[in-house]
Order: structure tokens, then C-alpha cells, then sequence
């Protein structure tokens, strides 16, 4: 059978006993999916257990316990093919205490199978699995109103059933809805189409199946690259290994690093058989790329000309799957794509009536529940909405004690800043330093990075202000004060308006870093731009020592005129030893920490 074959991967869901596992056993042995010795064992259990037809649940019903009671408790993954796709099939629990599983079975799937009881007809777990199919966004779905044979074939009950749904998919998203009659227990409309049920002119569900596959399998075109780990065989070679989630990487193509913003050329790909042209969604690929980038596990690569939004607070349709109630404002582990960041649960803003669809007022979250939640992170992500993007549109949150995962997420709207009508002030980051130390190319540097990353960032330099606002004042102490005064006043309204404000100034007395801290207030974020005074004269881009040393000016820091350490700054970064790349990452990784660690 050839390996090109289009694989499609089949989730099935319904209520308890409308017979998921027995419709996956009709679909292996009729397409001689099992081995003889497989179906003997399964006939002589059925026979031991006193059942008059071959149990065929029994090729998915693993567990002890599954058979014992009859359920499906865990997801059961099984594979079949026919000369025109491969399946991998998902079957999924159908009690409620085991929706979380039936997510997980349903949250990569091409195409969702919901059955239906067609003696019970629409069901609410019918219901919350329609309605799980649509929050995931599967592509098709088709509903098999199962067990005709219990109601006579009667064309009026699968019309019944059918209005029935439709009429409550009508609020749902379902993408190719199709309905088809079957008896997976005798094999009508399985694999073959049925003589009981001449009033039925559809396909079959298996070659429903095979038809679909081309739509259901299909990716977006975005370009996202988790990467998973880093190849460091020799000094000669750096690999960059990850999966592709969507989209198509090829040789010679320009590829921007997330989060740093950096951009490279592929050089060359390989996968498991070796040098590969391209690799697209699902394929494991090796990276290489022509220059040196700082890039990690959890690191993305993306083209530059269509990223993912950068942020730190998002909305998101959450899946509660765990009995401990959800907390709000405490910190989980989100885990998004390869990369893991501290997260805070903010705000439950509703949660869904699975019957009615109805949004009901709640501040928490139990097993099972699922509703609207804003979520906000300790460092940004990079993430699309689930419905552009199901890869990087999910995530899951895990509690940092127990490491159990406590509930799976697919993201629905970024935001800037925090939900409700008033700004969030945002803070001042005052870099202080003699001159030359490199805090004007730093801050420069910090607010590119900030703004790829969805932060809003501006600069404030001391240049700048000397030129204009405060061209009229000289270099007396008094002066250089009010200087600094006019500036924190500056800074503040910059981040009253909700932008990280970068402000670059030498401030060599730790009385006027006191004043600037009490104006600017709470938000305040000093760093201290270590560089000794003989690395800055050697730098000296604007050649002031070199006039400072010759007299021409007066009262010049560091020369002339006194420059105090700062007492205790927020944080200490020593350029001498350090490019500004690496010093850029470290500000703003430890300024983010702070900044989280403030909202706890």
C-alpha cells in the first residue's frame, strides 16, 4: 500500500452505550483490519459472557475495567486503511466525568463521528460532544443516528433525530455537517450500505469517510516552527529540531526567531531519511540556518511577514478537567506549542450551558465545566486564535505543585491590556550610568524586542530633553536636578498612557534617583549600566572625555564631577564584558519576572 496515502485522523463521540467502540470494531473487521486469531478471542469472550452477537467493542475496550462495565473509560487509538486514506481513530469516552478525555481524543481530529441512540435520540452529553466539536473547530462532522435496527429502520425516527439536531446545531459552528443511518452492530451503512434501509440514498459512513479526507486533513498556510531542542553534535554544526505545526519551510527562505526578533536563511533541512527539499505540517525537521541567532527550546520560527501576536493577556474557551475548583488570580504553568511560562488565572467571565448554550455568571470553574477566562502570562507568548490556528491556538494549564494538567484551552482574542475600561499604567524603567556605558543603545535595543513582542514601549532620552523641553537649563547642579525632575514627570505621563517607558539618563547622584523614584512612584524600575570608567573613555562616541580630560568641560561625570552607585537598584547589568543583544535579553527577562511577581 503506498506510503502517500492521505491520513486522516477520525474521532468518534455520543452518550454512554450509543456504541462508539462497536462502530470501530464494525470498521476493522469488515475492512480486515484485525488478525483471525484477534476476532477468535473477542468471539469466545463474547460467547463466554453469554452475548448472542460478536462483541466487536471488544477490539477497543482495553482496559479490565472498560470490559468488566461495558464502557470506554480511557481514549483508544486504533489504526485502519483502505486503498484510498489511512485512519488513525480516536474513540472517546461517552460518561461525563470523562469529557476531559474525550478533548483530548477529539483535539487534533480531521473529522468528528458523533453518534446518537436512535432509541434516545439527542442527549445532553449528544449535546456537550456537538458542542465540544464545534469549540474545537473540527473541520466535518457527521452524526450516525446508531442502532436503527432497535427501532425498525423507521425513516420517520431518523428524521426525527435529525431536525432534532440540527435545530441545536443551528447555534453551534460545525463545519460539513452530513447524518447518516446505521446499525454498527449488524454492519448497516458501516462499510457497506444497507438493503434494510432503502429510503437512505447516501454514501456509507466509510466512503463518507474517505471522500471527506481532502478537506478534513487540510492545515493552515501560517508557517509555525516550535522548536523542540537544540543539535550540538560538534563544534561545527548547530541544527535547530522541532515539528511543524503548519505551513511549508523550505531552503534559501528568510525565517524571523520569535521572541527575539532576530531573522536568518534556512541553509538546509533534514528529516529522519536525511537532506529534504521542504517539510510541511506534522513533519519532524532539522533547521539549519546561516548565521548565529539566539534561539531555544520554546523559540518559534515564523516568517517575518506573517507572525503571531506577541502578548501577555489573552482571552480563551477553557476545559476544566480536574475535581480541584479553579482559583482566581492564582499562577499555573501554561504550556504552549515546545515552550512553558508561569500564567495567572485573572478573570472566570462565564460559563456555558451545555444544554441551552446560555451564558451563566460564575467566578469559578469545576470538572468538566467549560467557559469564557482571561488569562494573563509571566513572559509573552506567541500564539494565534484557535480558530485560525488549532496548533497554536491551544494550550494547557498545569498546576505548578501537583504538575497534574488541570485544563486545556483554545485562545479567542488577544489583548493589549488588562479587560475593562480603565488604562492600566504601565512602568518606567530608568537606566543610570556614566556616559558612554551604553544605556541610550540598551534602551534602544529593549524597546525593539518589547514591541515584537506585543509590549508597548517607548524611549526617553536625556539628549533628546536637553534639545528641546529643557534647552533651558545649564549643567549647575540645580540644573541638572530640575533636569531630572522634568523628566520623571515626562516618564510618568508616557506610562500613564499604558507604554513601558524607557528612559536614559546618567543621574550620578542617588539623591535625584531618590526624587525621580518618588515621582514616578510605585512603577519605578531602576538599572544600574555597570561599566567602568576606563571602558567609557575608550568607547566615547560623542568624544566628551577626551574634552573633559582637556578642560574644555567643566563639572563632566566621572571626571570633574562625582558619579554615586546607585544604592539598590532593581537591577545590575555589566556591559563591559557583554554584547548588547545578550544584555537587552537579560533586562528584559528580569524586568518581566518583576513585573509578574508585582501582580501576585
Amino acid at each position: 500500500m503506498s506510503e502517500d496515502l492521505r491520513m486522516v485522523r477520525l474521532s468518534t463521540a455520543g452518550s454512554v452505550d450509543d456504541g462508539k467502540s462497536t462502530l470501530i470494531g464494525r470498521l476493522l473487521y469488515d475492512t480486515k483490519s484485525i488478525f483471525e486469531d484477534q476476532y477468535e478471542a473477542i468471539r469466545r469472550m463474547s460467547e463466554h459472557r453469554g452475548e448472542s452477537e460478536v462483541n466487536l467493542a471488544l477490539l477497543t475496550d482495553g482496559l479490565r475495567a472498560e470490559r468488566e462495565q461495558g464502557i470506554t473509560i480511557d481514549v483508544a487509538y486504533r489504526y485502519f486503511a483502505t486503498p484510498r486514506c489511512r485512519f488513525i481513530i480516536a474513540d472517546t469516552p461517552g460518561h461525563q466525568q470523562y469529557t476531559r478525555n474525550m478533548i483530548t481524543g477529539a483535539s487534533t481530529a480531521d473529522v468528528a463521528v458523533v453518534l446518537v441512540d436512535a432509541r434516545n435520540g439527542l442527549t445532553d452529553q449528544s449535546k456537550r460532544h456537538a458542542f465540544i466539536s464545534s469549540l474545537l473547530r473540527i473541520p466535518q462532522v457527521i452524526v450516525l443516528i446508531n442502532k436503527m435496527d432497535l427501532v425498525e429502520f423507521s425513516e420517520a425516527r431518523y428524521n426525527e433525530i435529525k431536525s432534532d439536531f440540527l435545530e441545536y446545531a443551528d447555534r453551534l459552528v460545525l463545519g460539513g455537517l452530513k447524518f447518516i443511518p446505521a446499525s454498527a452492530l449488524l454492519g448497516d451503512n458501516v462499510v457497506e450500505g444497507s438493503t434494510n434501509m432503502p429510503w437512505y440514498r447516501g454514501q456509507p459512513l466509510l466512503e463518507t469517510l474517505e471522500d471527506l479526507s481532502a478537506e478534513g486533513a487540510s492545515t493552515p498556510s501560517d508557517l509555525r516552527l516550535p522548536i523542540q531542542y537544540v543539535l550540538r553534535p560538534d563544534q561545527n554544526f548547530r541544527g535547530f529540531a522541532g515539528k511543524v505545526s503548519s505551513g511549508v519551510v523550505r531552503p534559501n527562505e528568510e525565517l524571523m526567531v520569535l521572541p527575539s526578533g532576530q531573522t536568518a536563511n534556512v541553509v538546509s533541512l533534514n528529516d529522519l531519511d536525511g537532506p529534504t527539499d521542504e517539510a510541511g505540517a506534522g513533519d519532524n525537521v532539522v533547521v539549519t540556518l546561516d548565521k548565529e541567532v539566539d534561539l531555544s527550546r520554546g523559540d518559534m520560527l515564523v516568517r517575518p511577514r506573517n507572525l503571531p501576536s506577541l502578548t501577555q493577556h489573552f482571552e480563551a474557551v477553557l476545559c476544566w478537567m480536574t475535581d480541584e475548583a479553579s482559583v482566581t488570580g492564582k499562577t499555573y504553568l501554561l504550556r504552549h506549542t515546545t515552550r512553558e511560562v508561569s500564567a495567572r488565572l485573572e478573570e472566570v467571565v462565564y460559563r456555558f450551558d451545555i444544554e441551552t448554550l446560555h451564558r451563566q455568571d460564575t467566578t469559578t470553574m469545576r470538572l468538566n465545566d467549560i467557559g469564557r477566562v482571561v488569562i494573563s502570562t509571566g513572559r509573552p507568548i506567541f500564539l494565534d486564535t484557535f480558530e485560525h490556528n488549532r496548533s497554536t491556538g491551544s494550550f494547557l494549564l498545569i498546576d505548578s505543585v501537583t504538575n497534574n494538567v488541570v485544563a486545556a484551552g483554545m485562545v479567542t482574542r488577544t489583548l493589549r491590556q488588562e479587560s475593562g475600561s480603565k488604562r492600566k499604567e504601565a512602568e518606567v524603567i530608568w537606566l543610570t550610568g556614566l556616559s558612554g556605558a551604553g544605556k541610550s543603545t540598551l534602551a534602544d535595543a529593549v524597546v525593539e524586542q518589547m514591541r515584537l513582542q506585543g509590549i508597548q514601549a517607548e524611549r526617553l532620552d536625556g539628549d533628546d530633553l536637553r534639545t528641546g523641553l529643557n534647552s533651558d537649563l545649564g549643567f549647575t547642579p540645580e540644573a541638572r536636578s530640575e533636569n531630572l525632575r522634568r523628566a520623571a514627570h515626562v516618564a510618568k505621563l508616557y506610562a500613564g498612557l499604558g507604554n513601558v517607558t524607557l528612559c536614559s539618563f546618567i543621574t550620578p547622584l542617588n539623591a535625584d534617583r531618590r526624587l525621580v523614584r518618588e515621582i514616578v512612584g510605585d512603577q519605578f524600575y531602576e538599572v544600574f549600566i555597570k561599566t567602568s570608567l576606563g571602558e567609557c573613555e575608550r568607547r566615547d562616541p560623542k568624544g566628551l572625555y577626551k574634552k573633559a580630560r582637556a578642560g574644555t568641560i567643566p563639572q563632566f561625570t566621572g571626571i570633574s564631577s562625582v558619579f554615586e552607585e546607585p544604592e539598590n537598584p532593581e537591577l545590575v547589568v555589566e556591559t563591559e564584558n557583554m554584547d548588547v543583544e545578550t544584555a537587552a535579553r537579560l533586562l528584559l527577562e528580569e524586568f518581566v519576572a518583576w513585573r509578574s511577581k508585582r501582580s501576585q
